[in-house]
């Protein structure tokens, strides 16, 4: 049976899943938020979460194998009846299942978007060699970050964005007082942002080097930084890296993040 899943939900932090909670932990940021879409089974073998515009998440438990998952997807399917979703992430076997029994039911095309990596950071280890030191952003770095923030973007989305409009980003995310930059003399060269704390976790977002000060290790040394911030919290750093980017997985790599499982994005077209 399909029942609403509350924010701060204890399955959450039951067995089932945190097993799966490294590469899913995006799933308590969604499901903190009231405004999303969170649903379970009654058996906990199942959650379903998608905020609003977003592409949802869809986690199975590892118990639920082969095609005793299809029985689940149906289920959930039957429930979202009239729901148009503009795709789904999970592990590559139940979204691809959830994929195309929902193309089928909307005649929607299905194209795998992008394939990350989860990681998480047991023990971090810091650059040796690189100068710099690190600095919370603050109101006079808008501009720099709304740049950073366009660069960052266009790697990710493979087109060109304007600075301009990241203005109200490169803001909110300044307020938060979570956005970092790695400052060379007195010019920041790098940026990192940890972006959500759950329970166990703080995940790392927004990391980014203009490609003309790139190889220098800087991207290495804030993001140690950030970990060492999250170690004295008592939190395991984690974060998402796109697989299509060899240079910043083997950057995490070195740090000392671990490989915590794969996650596929599929769109709806």
């Amino acid at each position: 049976m399909i029942e609403q899943l509350v924010p701060y939900d204890d399955l959450l932090n039951h067995n089932l899943f945190l097993a799966d909670e490294v590469r899913y932990n995006l799933l308590h940021r969604i499901c903190e938020s009231e405004e999303s879409t969170c649903l379970k089974t009654s058996d906990g073998n199942m959650i379903f979460a998608q905020s609003p515009g977003h592409k949802a998440w869809l986690w199975i438990s590892q118990q639920i194998i082969g095609n005793h998952q299809l029985t689940y997807i149906e289920q959930l399917l039957r429930y979202l009846k009239g729901n148009n979703l503009p795709g789904v992430c999970g592990d590559v076997e139940t979204v691809e299942k959830f994929a195309n029994a929902y193309a089928e039911r909307h005649t929607a095309q299905v194209h795998t978007h992008m394939v990350m990596e989860s990681y998480f950071c047991p023990e971090y280890k810091k650059p040796l060699g690189v100068g710099g030191i690190l600095r919370q952003a603050i109101s006079k770095d808008v501009q720099l970050v709304a740049q950073f923030l366009a660069g960052f973007a266009e790697e990710a989305l493979d087109h060109s964005v304007d600075p301009a409009g990241q203005i109200s980003a490169a803001e909110a995310a300044i307020r938060t007082e979570n956005l970092f930059l790695w400052v060379v003399n007195n010019i920041p060269v790098s940026m990192a942002n940890i972006a959500h704390r759950s329970p166990r976790h703080g995940r790392i977002n927004a990391v980014y080097t203009p490609p003309n000060l790139r190889k220098k290790g800087f991207a290495s040394a804030i993001v140690s930084e950030l970990c060492s911030i999250l170690e004295n919290e008592h939190l395991v750093p984690m974060l998402y890296a796109d697989l299509k980017n060899s240079v910043s997985n083997q950057v995490y790599k070195n740090i000392g993040f671990k490989e915590g499982g794969r996650i596929t994005d599929i769109a709806f077209g």
